[in-house]
């Protein structure tokens, strides 16, 4: 029997139902079913506004049943601290792909958040080397955190360095860490204090202008490239990537609003430059890491096939839990 009743499910409804766990998982499964090409391509769009940004995403997923999900979110980062805003918000719709009916309201900022962090975490699972201990983290917001808490569901992180613009907000960070995940945290003052020292190195910064740099980066490091979600951003010098080995989440998306769009443009590389997609290496068509010594870099534009795959598990544990306000849109 099919209800008319589309689901809104707030921001505590969605954190209550979706761990980082259960959430990685259904990540590492969308890349996989893309690369497989058991699913199409997803769809992006992209405003810019004076002080942040706007996009769209769109896909469509069959995890057991067929979803489509869009999911629209604004991205102001000067919001903390001139209105008290989340840098986030927005809103995913999540509809029948075989009917067209509209399931449920949902809103977007921990899918966002859970989402990116478990596609850093994926992305670790291959490209990082087995015995990562030692990780910086570059943007100390609540997107660092998860990107952090993510990685230790794939490797036994032991160090922590923390480094934003913002130095009360690396130091917070730093305790924070210290306190809940008993890890012993450092703040920095600058990102090469961290990275070259470490195995993993993640970035999910909302700058403009690139602040990693090859000379900063030992043999062997992993480097989560999250920051850069429009043609705007960017936080890798593009020789970084041109020198490495570079593994896109859709290199179509990546070499549009991605670091791989700045290296191309800057003429450093084209796109047949990029080793593979990471779909193609969680499937087995491409080959990850080769030799313990080689620095790949992960460029992570973020896609709509690991919304679509968040907002399923949130829907479908609603649905089962009784969770969330029922609205008849069509009354």
């Amino acid at each position: 029997m099919h209800t008319t009743n589309t689901l809104l499910l707030t921001r505590k409804d969605v954190s209550g139902l979706l761990t980082i766990k259960e959430c990685t998982g259904a990540v590492e499964d969308a890349f996989r079913l893309y690369a497989e090409g058991k699913t199409v391509a997803p769809k992006v769009i992209g405003i810019h506004s004076a002080n942040g940004g706007f996009h769209i995403k769109a896909g469509l997923l069959n995890t057991g049943k067929t979803y489509f999900a869009a999911k629209a979110n604004a991205n102001f980062p000067g919001n903390g601290k001139a209105f008290g805003l989340p840098t986030i918000q927005g809103v995913i719709i999540v509809c029948d792909a075989e009917n067209g009916q509209l399931l449920a309201l949902m809103d977007s900022i921990e899918i966002t958040i859970l989402r990116t962090g478990a596609a850093t975490a994926v992305a670790a699972k291959y490209l990082s080397v087995q015995d990562a201990k030692t990780v910086t983290i570059c943007g100390c917001g609540n997107q660092g955190r998860i990107s952090l808490k993510a990685l230790m569901e794939v490797r036994s992180v032991k160090k922590v360095f923390a480094f934003d613009a913002d130095k009360k907000q690396a130091d917070d960070f730093a305790r924070h860490i210290t306190d809940e995940l008993k890890i012993a945290a450092e703040p920095i003052n600058t990102p090469e204090e961290g990275t070259v020292q470490s195995d993993i190195v993640v970035t999910c910064t909302p700058s403009k202008q690139p602040f990693l740099h090859s000379t900063h980066i030992l043999p062997g490091t992993f480097i989560a490239a999250v920051g850069a979600d429009s043609e705007e951003k960017q936080e890798l010098y593009p020789e970084l990537l041109a020198a490495n080995k570079t593994v896109t989440d859709i290199t179509a998306q990546c070499a549009t609003i991605g670091e791989l769009h700045h290296a191309i443009s800057n003429g450093h590389m084209a796109t047949d430059a990029v080793h593979a997609e990471l779909g193609e290496i969680v499937c087995g068509k491409k080959t990850g890491r080769t030799s313990a010594q080689e620095i790949i870099v992960f460029d992570s534009t973020g896609t709509a096939l690991q919304d679509v795959a968040a907002a399923a598990i949130v829907y479908e544990k609603a649905l089962a839990n009784n969770i969330g306000t029922g609205l008849n849109f069509s009354a």
